[in-house]
């Protein structure tokens, strides 16, 4: 079967590494793709919120699969595009429809449903620019440090946790006032600050049944010891050391399956990859937010735990066969790094020749922003660029694994976190 990938990052990447393992596959193309997924797949030049000419892409060459990595096109109702066509609609879209990804979307949206299906989540309260005065009020009597967050995408940086209330008032001014994150900030959700440590949960799921896949933890900040600006992600570690049997169960009982009982109560359609942001506080699981895909870097730490065949398991997606799927995990601890432009999250230069990616042995480099040139060169062509990936029996084993391999992939001035997995070590 021929399959379409949808994004150029390195969860697309790691997508078309997956599925190019199964003796399913016939041809894989990457729209847009990057410099990795060139090697492995065929890149289209289509961009991701280019429904017309992504349809005209399947139709032409016979594509029955296409997997949506990115939230951008899911939320712009990608998968609701195809099933309105009839030539369309028989083509598998591993991702929800546009109103199941508001649970991404509009964060506001998605703390209603939780609050609804009793889903256990921070207290919060939501604001528009009509009712900056009152946000204000609110947010003078409200506790330290406070979680300000914009309702719409705004490319993982919508997120502020202050720790004054002149800070907090500073960036609800720059959010509704100014137009910091554009619509994405026309509303915003204030919310407590939870005390904990995170984990990232995903499953795969048709709305009623659902495979968990392999839990994960990222590492958000610039800054070792999780200092600096918020970014895209630095790194990912799974498994995650506290997340037990006991956690991971009470994550299916008090989040997972009321989630799909909300979806299903709401007559909400849900085809695809559920990403659980959660906060573990004192052993019991708070939903920070929903993700309406895999993450990134996490996707580069938690397939290679796979070993079940992925378009099995998209298969059984299609078939509604979730149920029966047993889903077989690496014991094996996976540690990812990622390699940014330097001064990422602001302002960074793209276009410098990466050399190193060769010398690469037992870790797989999966490309988040890359290029090629005329001459064959892998440039820098993002922020966030190369994310390494190393299997180890230990989590210090694999650390050191991708440690080792992070020094020799060199470009004008990449930085990366020294420190991934230091605080579950």
């Amino acid at each position: 079967m021929n399959v379409l990938i949808i994004g150029s990052g390195g969860r697309e990447h790691a997508l078309a590494w997956k599925l190019r393992q199964s003796q399913y596959t016939d041809k894989i193309f990457v729209a847009p793709g990057n410099a990795g997924t060139a090697q492995i797949a065929t890149n289209v030049d289509i961009a991701v919120t280019d429904f017309e000419a992504l349809a005209k892409f399947a139709t032409d060459f016979n594509v029955m699969m296409v997997v949506v990595g990115p939230e951008v096109p899911l939320v712009a109702g990608i998968h609701d595009y195809f099933l309105s066509h009839d030539y369309l609609k028989n083509i598998l879209v591993v991702g929800p429809s546009k109103e199941g990804a508001q649970l991404e979307g509009s964060k506001d949206f998605s703390k209603q449903f939780m609050q609804k299906y009793q889903i256990p989540t921070a207290r919060y309260q939501t604001f528009t620019e009509a009712d900056f005065e009152q946000a204000l009020e609110y947010l003078k009597g409200h506790s330290y440090p406070v979680v300000l967050k914009a309702d719409g995408l705004a490319a993982g940086k919508g997120v502020v946790i202050a720790q004054t209330f002149e800070e907090a008032s500073y960036h609800l001014d720059g959010m509704l006032h100014l137009g910091r994150f554009g619509n994405a900030g026309s509303k915003v959700v204030i919310e407590e600050y939870l005390q904990g440590i995170e984990l990232s949960a995903f499953i795969l799921t048709d709305g009623k049944e659902y495979v968990l896949l392999p839990e994960a933890k990222d590492y958000k900040r610039i800054g070792e010891a999780d200092a600096g600006l918020n970014t895209g992600g630095m790194g990912a570690v799974s498994p995650v050391p506290f997340a037990d049997a006991s956690f991971m169960q009470k994550v299916e009982e008090r989040v997972v399956k009321p989630t799909l009982h909300g979806l299903q109560t709401e007559n909400i359609s849900y085809t695809g990859f559920l990403f659980i942001g959660l906060m573990n506080v004192n052993g019991d699981p708070y939903v920070i937010e929903y993700n309406v895909r895999l993450g990134d870097p996490e996707t580069e730490a938690i397939l290679p735990r796979i070993k079940t065949d992925l378009f099995e398991l998209f298969r059984a997606l299609h078939d509604g066969d979730l149920g029966n799927i047993k889903l077989e995990i690496d014991s094996k601890t996976a540690t990812t790094i990622m390699l940014v432009a330097g001064g990422y999250p602001d302002e960074y230069e793209k276009g410098h020749v990466i050399s190193g990616l060769e010398q690469l042995t037992d870790v797989v480099a999966f490309h988040a922003g890359t290029s090629l040139n005329e001459q064959g060169d892998v440039l820098s062509n993002g922020g966030r660029v190369i994310a390494l990936t190393a299997l180890g029996d230990s989590m210090a084993e694999a650390l050191a694994a991708v440690n080792a391999a992070a020094e020799k992939v060199i470009w004008k001035d990449r930085y990366y976190r020294r420190d991934i997995g230091f605080d579950l070590k």
